[in-house]
């Protein structure tokens, strides 16, 4: 049985599923990669960019976490972005978000079933379905409800953490100190640039804002979570950062570092560990992106800014099905064209950097309005979205699909407003919902 959005979503997430969901978010598969690169381009003193981008997290982190917990709501930015600026554009950048997960979610499926087919010698067909597992996994644990999810959620980001320490602890009798010298060999820059590449592996916070409704008592979650998950985030970071500088094993390959190093002491075992590792690191993504999309899409048309099917509530489980059925029916999409070679991953996760980023900004620019009464609030607000703004030039073609997504929801608007007798010259003007269904 289905219901339409008479019904609410249920408040199931406690303090431990929202840190655990905060983690999933933010530690992605650049883990396995991102360490290496940033080694390679700084050297050890790559491990001094690690040091300031995991104290820079905390207010990245806080800014997420306090509007949460002030305007707990599954439009998550979007309805941060609507309350600072007025409802029109809250709706582009819930679409911004909304049209980023169908991609990015398959580009992490992809990822994680890549390092365990490559570690079992598998090859693109069974990665493709391993793929399609994943997702399916991803949509099937919100569809039953977040209370599932997030007892997913935390078995998995355990996991995570669990095979990140063993290969700090394997990589250990690797470590020399030699290898902390020359500790600049590329000169003061080269931090500045490895910072720049780190700045995507902290970038997650604003997905769990969409979950923020369910939250059982969002003060506690999303304050205290998003402080405790910040802290065990930066510390994972930085054991992989040291470990894959103090073995040099991104001189054999900046972006396998993390696999050699775990490949090294442990033969092919270590090769299944890291593959295991990638599922488990890329699941956790996907189950927290997953939910918080399907949540956009049925705050979207909860508010009369995406088709009332979007809207959708399961009659048993109280998750938006609407939202899952669009991603289940994009996500099959995007693999399709992925298997038959249409489109490449390298052009896949590219895609949505752009939107993933100026949803982040505005949701920035919106603590920078609404938590203007607490200074320490509008603070970390103004850090992050410096910090944020400063990185999104760097996305290059990228920003054409933000700006495709404007296109077509600024046609769509002008669109529903001649077929209400309510053209508007701007319709990303600040006029209040109607309410309606799209």
């Amino acid at each position: 049985m289905e219901s339409n959005g008479s019904q609410q979503l249920q408040k199931t997430i406690g303090t431990p599923q929202a840190v655990a969901m905060y983690i999933g978010a933010v530690i992605g598969s650049g883990v396995l990669i991102v360490p290496g690169l940033a080694a390679e381009i700084a050297g050890p003193a790559s491990l001094l960019a690690w040091g300031f981008m995991t104290l820079l997290i905390l207010p990245m982190a806080l800014s997420m976490g306090l509007l949460s917990a002030k305007y707990p709501n599954a439009g998550g930015v979007s309805h941060f972005v609507t309350l600072a600026f007025g409802p029109r554009a809250g709706a582009l950048v819930g679409w911004f978000f909304l049209m980023s997960v169908p991609i990015g979610a398959p580009v992490a499926a992809l990822t994680g079933a890549g390092y365990l087919t490559a570690a079992l010698g598998w090859g693109d067909s069974a990665r493709i379905l391993i793929a399609f597992l994943i997702l399916a996994a991803g949509l099937l644990s919100n569809w039953v409800g977040m209370k599932l999810a997030g007892g997913i959620q935390v078995v998995v980001v355990i996991g995570i953490a669990a095979v990140l320490l063993f290969a700090f602890a394997v990589s250990v009798p690797q470590m020399e100190v030699s290898h902390f010298t020359p500790f600049l060999p590329h000169g003061w820059v080269s931090i500045g640039q490895s910072a720049a590449i780190l700045f995507w592996c902290f970038i997650g916070w604003e997905a769990v804002s969409h979950m923020s409704e369910e939250f059982k008592n969002p003060q506690r979650a999303a304050v205290k979570g998003v402080m405790i998950a910040a802290v065990i985030v930066g510390f994972l970071y930085f054991l992989s950062a040291l470990a894959t500088v103090g073995t040099q094993s991104y001189l054999s390959g900046a972006d396998t570092a993390l696999v050699h190093m775990i490949s090294v002491p442990l033969g092919r075992w270590g090769a299944l560990i890291a593959g295991v590792m990638g599922i488990f690191i890329c699941t956790a993504t996907i189950i927290a992106y997953t939910g918080a999309a399907s949540r956009v899409a049925y705050s979207l048309a909860r508010e009369g800014h995406a088709p009332a099917w979007m809207g959708r509530l399961s009659g048993k489980h109280h998750s938006p099905t609407g939202g899952l059925i669009f991603l289940g029916i994009t996500f099959t999409l995007i693999m399709f064209l992925y298997a038959s070679k249409i489109i490449s991953l390298t052009t896949l996760i590219q895609l949505p950097n752009a939107a993933f980023i100026l949803t982040y900004l505005c949701g920035c620019a919106a603590g920078i309005r609404l938590l203007k009464e607490d200074r320490r609030a509008l603070a970390v607000s103004w850090i992050s979205f410096l910090c944020t703004a400063a990185v999104f030039p760097f996305t290059g073609w990228a920003m054409l699909y933000p700006c495709a997504i404007l296109a077509v929801y600024w046609i769509a608007a002008l669109l529903r407003h001649k077929k209400s007798g309510r053209i508007h010259c701007t319709p990303l003007s600040d006029q209040p919902s109607t309410g309606k269904k799209a």
